[in-house]
């Protein structure tokens, strides 16, 4: 078994038991058989890109999550910024009411600079 394949099954593994899904419950949530998801979780087989993605929406992660690894080293491979990746990692760990209220922030401020730009 490669790299790759290796590191996506356990990911897969792993988040399924982090969200307490059966193989069953998770093939539900992603339209798979759960063999499928077994043959995926022993790295027998490898998903199509269409079945990637429904696997990551699934377990509420990228695609990216599931094939490369840690979500720090995807993020810190795109941040320049890394007082801002340090301020979103802290909100990772807030509760889900909190997230949201940053989420609304956020959208609302980008909202207004793209405005700001069409009106120029």
């Amino acid at each position: 078994m490669n790299e790759v394949l290796e590191g996506f099954a356990l990911r897969l593994r792993e988040l399924r038991k982090q969200k307490n899904l059966s193989q069953t419950q998770l093939g539900q949530l992603a339209a798979l058989h759960y063999t499928h998801i077994g043959r995926f979780e022993r790295g027998a087989s490898r998903p199509s890109g269409d079945t990637l993605k429904r696997l990551a929406d699934a377990l509420g992660v990228s695609s990216d999550y599931l094939l490369e690894g840690a979500i720090d080293d995807v993020a810190k491979a795109h941040f320049a910024d890394r007082e801002l990746l340090k301020q979103f990692q802290e909100v990772e760990h807030l509760p889900e009411e909190d997230k949201n209220v940053v989420k609304k922030l956020l959208d609302a401020f980008l909202t207004k600079k793209h405005l700001q730009v069409l009106a120029r």
